[in-house]
């Protein structure tokens, strides 16, 4: 909090902010202005309302202090960003960019409204660092409607890879050291986003369609073509990383391809397989010099960050709570959602800078929030009792783990 107290002008505003990203980290069961409210001890949530919507502090500003801080603390040569987007189910129609669209939370359309994120993710550690509410024509069409919801009159129609490329931008001009993008099929199937990637030599393994066309030497084809092409031998068993019941192992296979962009670089199509179930993906990478097939695998099996980075800041810092309606309270609340899991990200990570007792997993960021609830916001009388509860949830999650990996260790190739 003393990282961003200069972005408020009054000290009124500044407390109402230490107290509203306490209440983020709480366990209330429900993140709102009454209870957040409630939780500070304010006699009614009016303090809570003015800090979101008519005090004077700019929420931008407080993005780039927990960029900066993320980086700091979690930075290193091989960072990558992540992009993704989200969506809340709303009721009614006056909460600004509701619409029926398509929102993963639910898996099918609904009327909801969505914000595209990126997340800065790196060995250390990955907590969301940027935001950009998605506003749909409807709403850009009707000025009228807009100006009752408080969207800034200049605002123009933008689609979810332009808003993803600004942020992109936005991280690299601000000096954000990363290596690599990845995305899921909204933005892989975007050329411009990928232009935009590569006039500043920056990598990128992008989902497409297996529609998507690509082109090689022996002509334009679509990737589900080039897959039926593909001798047994093109295929490598590697890992996408680690997840919680072992390595995540698929079957991938990278076929060189070409492009008329005018940015030097190396390009594939590359394409996972379900070891068990058959079922494909499909990826369009670039790399301004060669890379193996194990750095693109990599890169592919850490865009996983950002589903868990919503995960956990819809589960333990109310990033979809919210019952704003406006256009900048949607901004400040979202920022200061960021704050909040900024600080359980980092946290996590200093924690498990101390080696872990043998027959315990590592701290998570649940089980950080829990103690910090419990030690340090709200003291509890019994602070042994509290530990040897963590200890026990972290023994039985061990014991979980190596039951898992024993599994996996017994089964073939």
């Amino acid at each position: 909090m003393a990282r961003v107290a200069g972005r408020f002008g009054r000290v009124e505003p500044r407390r109402w902010a230490r107290s509203f990203v306490l209440g983020l980290l709480s366990d209330l069961p429900r993140k709102n202005c009454w209870t957040i409210a409630e939780h500070a001890g304010d006699a009614t949530p009016d303090g809570m309302q003015h800090l979101l919507s008519r005090a004077v502090w700019d929420a931008d500003e407080v993005r780039d202090d927990v960029r900066d801080v993320a980086v700091e603390r979690l930075g290193d040569v091989e960072a990558m960003l992540v992009v993704d987007e989200t969506g809340d189910v709303k009721k009614g129609e006056c909460t600004v960019g509701v619409q029926r669209q398509y929102t993963g939370t639910a898996g099918r359309i609904e009327n909801a409204r969505v914000g595209v994120f990126l997340t800065y993710t790196t060995k250390a550690g990955h907590t969301l660092i940027d935001r950009e509410f998605y506003l749909p024509r409807s709403w850009t069409d009707d000025t009228d409607r807009c100006a009752g919801a408080g969207v800034p009159e200049d605002t123009r129609f933008a689609t979810k890879p332009a808003l993803a490329s600004r942020m992109i931008l936005r991280a690299l001009d601000g000096g954000v050291p990363a290596a690599w993008v990845a995305g899921d099929e909204v933005y892989g199937g975007n050329p411009t986003l990928r232009g935009d990637l590569e006039k500043r030599q920056v990598g990128y393994v992008l989902a497409v369609a297996c529609a998507h066309h690509v082109s090689t030497a022996t002509g334009t084809q679509r990737a589900d073509e080039l897959l039926a092409r593909l001798p047994k031998r093109a295929w490598q068993r590697l890992s996408a990383g680690k997840g919680v019941k072992g390595h995540r192992f698929y079957d991938w296979a990278w076929i060189g391809i070409t492009s008329d962009s005018e940015h030097p670089g190396n390009r594939w199509l590359l394409i996972r397989r379900n070891r068990r179930t058959g079922e494909l993906a499909y990826y369009r990478c670039y790399a301004p010099g060669p890379v193996p097939l194990a750095t693109l695998v990599r890169v592919a099996g850490r865009r996983w960050t950002i589903e868990e980075s919503f995960q956990t800041g819809k589960g333990q810092t109310g990033l979809d709570e919210h019952q704003v309606r406006c256009w900048t309270s949607w901004y400040r609340w979202t920022t200061l959602v960021l704050l909040a899991h900024a600080f359980l990200a980092i946290t996590t990570v200093a924690a498990r800078a101390t080696p872990t007792p043998e027959g315990l997993i590592p701290l998570t960021l649940n089980e950080i929030r829990h103690l910090y609830n419990t030690l340090a916001a709200t003291p509890a009388a019994d602070t042994g009792h509290i530990l040897a509860c963590s200890r026990w949830r972290r023994r039985h999650q061990h014991r979980a783990q190596q039951a898992h990996y024993q599994r996996q260790s017994r089964q073939k190739p």
